[in-house]
């Protein structure tokens, strides 16, 4: 461990389970280190020991009581050295005087860096790293000593150095930061010069060097961008012209309007700004310790025009909490410390053409107590001021990236269905979990684990384990597009089942207590969808078709330290895959670029074909009238020395000069 506490789980039933924590120390005879008995307490010196009992599992808390500032003048209770705590600590757990599990810690913790003196005036100098590289000597890698065949090294005596003269490191690893490159008139390191190379060679100093990062910066001319390109806002600025989709909204203070979302890996984010015009529905797991309140319900809204809007807010209290609390760490007693939070906010976007018309949020408190861990869940919703209908956000008749896939269930009464995945919270049970629509065009995995004992029959859990999974799948049909009717049959596509493999191993397993094979544990959706169009230049698209599949595994019961708990877990998982097609393959190569391989732009540093780029429109770095003058200059110049080394030349110029 390298911080002030350390948390831990003793996994089994706790109760009549002393816990203790001794300070260890290794013979100096052997170099082995004592073991610990189980005669110790929950203190050992500076260190505590905490258990928080549990059904399962019991938290064990190590945390060190003493202070990690360092030595002030004339300052006591403190560390005296940067590396301040190097100890040994083991824990153990008994049972009636028996030991039922050690865990054994390695501690060394340093001192905290804050100062809290006064501040001197002087400050450190660095050096402007375009020209001047912070690390002068990157083969210096040990602190306080001299590195073998480091010779820009300081702390290499000359005496050490002859040991490894002749053999120094060479190049930017040993201190040559700032070489001259190949293209430059006066490097001499290219092994065969070129007859040309004089006349495409830079001249140029040091200080202009493709080590450093740092170019010439001459006069550019901004390139008129085309009618069927978009400028994308690369910072916040006020909107006048209204929002697209996708845009971020801004605030009165020329700032993102920022509600906490998913990142790509799955963590909430809670500066993360909302796009126009599209919805999200995220949870974010959060306890009393680390629950921020977020952006403040009076900030005023840009509605696009360049007026501000401002939030219509109504408070609600929470009564059912067992959708929020999705785990409680320990009892609840008076003096638990609780604080009235924030559990869940709702967001309704009106919205007309390209500006904000209404914004009304709805926020939901309650008591969060200590312990205790909270599923925020913040969702928004755009709605059109022209539609009477919520669901339908706007004219869009084909599928866009991000938005629900839309399903129906044509055998039942009520045809509106759903196609889900599992959304988990707290220890991942299925019991435990809920779902999440599936959204189109990204690919997900999800899952959550079944607990499963080990006298499970297999046929019971293939049949609990099948129902499971079809609960995910409330639909016998997808729409083709995000309009479909539900009164238009044409407009759906029908899912294709696939049914799980399910032998007959009754007679195989029946004695094999604790194994199941052939657990259709995960479930696949694979979605087929193609571009069909195009409305007002945006793609549409459409789904072809829906296959579901199961994918099988045997199931093993695991026992742990003590196989007296008859449970364990069973893992099943929930895919999604969208597939494009026609699938777009790979451009061919030429049979130039096949055999020509010198003349590849991507394989070599000198791109013949990009002779004559500075002579393109895709040259940017000065004015094209300026580009094409120069080009027109070089080829008179290089037309003029051809001629001039033609021997009639020479000839004609002698006679004439007679």
């Amino acid at each position: 461990m390298s911080g002030p506490r350390v948390n831990s789980f003793f996994l089994g039933n706790s109760s009549g389970v002393s816990f203790a924590i001794i300070l260890s120390s290794v013979d100096e005879e052997t170099g082995k280190l004592q073991l610990a008995n189980c005669s110790g307490s929950k203190r050992a010196g500076d260190w505590n020991l905490n258990v928080t009992p549990g059904m399962n599992a019991s938290k064990v808390t190590i945390s060190l009581t003493r202070n990690l500032q360092l030595c002030l003048p004339n300052a006591t209770d403190c560390c005296t050295t940067p590396l301040c705590v190097v100890e040994m600590l083991q824990v153990v757990a008994c049972r009636d005087s028996v030991m039922l599990a050690r865990l054994l810690i390695q501690a060394e913790i340093y001192a905290n860096s804050s100062f809290t003196g006064n501040v001197s005036e002087s400050a450190t100098i660095i050096p402007n790293q375009v020209f001047h590289p912070l690390g002068s000597c990157p083969c210096d890698l040990t602190a306080g000593a001299c590195d073998v065949r480091c010779c820009c090294d300081l702390e290499c005596t000359p005496d050490l150095k002859q040991l490894f003269n002749e053999s120094c490191f060479n190049g930017v690893f040993g201190g040559d930061v700032n070489p001259p490159f190949d293209q430059l008139c006066s490097s001499e390191s290219m092994e065969y010069i070129p007859d040309w190379f004089p006349f495409l060679c830079v001249q140029s100093s040091l200080n202009n060097t493709p080590f450093l990062g740092y170019f010439y910066h001459g006069s550019t001319s901004t390139p008129r961008v085309p009618s069927f390109k978009i400028p994308l806002q690369t910072s916040p600025g006020r909107l006048f012209t209204g929002y697209r989709q996708g845009d971020p909204i801004m605030t009165e203070e020329n700032e993102y309007f920022t509600i906490p979302q998913q990142s790509m890996a799955g963590q909430c984010v809670g500066n993360a700004p909302v796009a126009y015009l599209q919805n999200f529905d995220v949870k974010c797991l959060t306890n009393l310790a680390s629950y921020k309140e977020g952006l403040p319900h009076d900030v005023r809204v840009n509605s696009g025009t360049g007026d501000f809007i401002q939030q219509n807010v109504i408070y609600r209290t929470i009564t059912d909490m067992g959708k929020f609390i999705t785990e409680s760490e320990s009892l609840h007693s008076a003096e638990v410390l609780c604080q009235n939070v924030t559990f869940a906010e709702d967001y309704t976007f009106i919205w007309k053409d390209k500006n904000i018309e209404q914004i009304n949020v709805t926020v939901f408190l309650g008591n969060l107590c200590d312990g205790e861990i909270l599923a925020q869940r913040f969702t928004v919703k755009f709605q059109s001021l022209k539609s009477t209908n919520a669901t339908v956000l706007f004219g869009n008749p084909g599928y866009q990236v991000g938005k629900p896939v839309k399903a129906a269930n044509m055998n039942a009464s009520d045809t509106f269905g759903s196609l889900n995945i599992w959304q988990t919270a707290g220890r991942g049970l299925c019991t435990l979990a809920t779902s999440t629509p599936v959204l189109f065009g990204l690919d997900s995995f999800s899952g959550c684990i079944l607990e499963v004992g080990i006298d499970e029959d297999c046929s019971l859990l293939r049949g609990n384990v099948t129902e499971k999974l079809n609960s995910l799948i409330q639909a016998t049909h997808v729409g083709k597009r995000d309009n479909s009717s539900y009164s238009d049959v044409n407009d759906w596509v029908e899912i294709i089942r696939l049914d799980p493999f399910n032998s007959d191993t009754n007679v195989s397993s029946r004695n094999l207590k604790g194994i199941c094979p052939d657990i259709p544990a995960n479930l696949n959706i694979r979605i087929i969808f193609a571009d069909v169009g195009a409305l007002h230049g945006i793609p549409q698209q459409e789904i072809l078709a829906v296959q579901i599949s199961y994918s099988t595994v045997i199931w093993q019961f695991q026992c742990g330290f003590i196989c007296e708990n008859s449970t364990s877990f069973l893992p099943i998982t929930a895919s999604v895959q969208f597939i494009k097609v026609p699938a777009q393959p790979p451009i061919p190569m030429t049979r130039f670029q096949i055999n020509y391989t010198e003349f590849d732009c991507n394989r070599n540093d000198v791109c013949w074909p990009q002779l004559f780029y500075p002579l393109t429109r895709f040259y940017t770095g000065e004015p094209y009238s300026q580009c094409l003058a120069k080009g027109l200059l070089l080829a008179f110049l290089v037309l003029l020395a051809a001629i001039m080394s033609n021997p009639w030349f020479s000839k004609l110029w002698n006679s004439s000069l007679v």
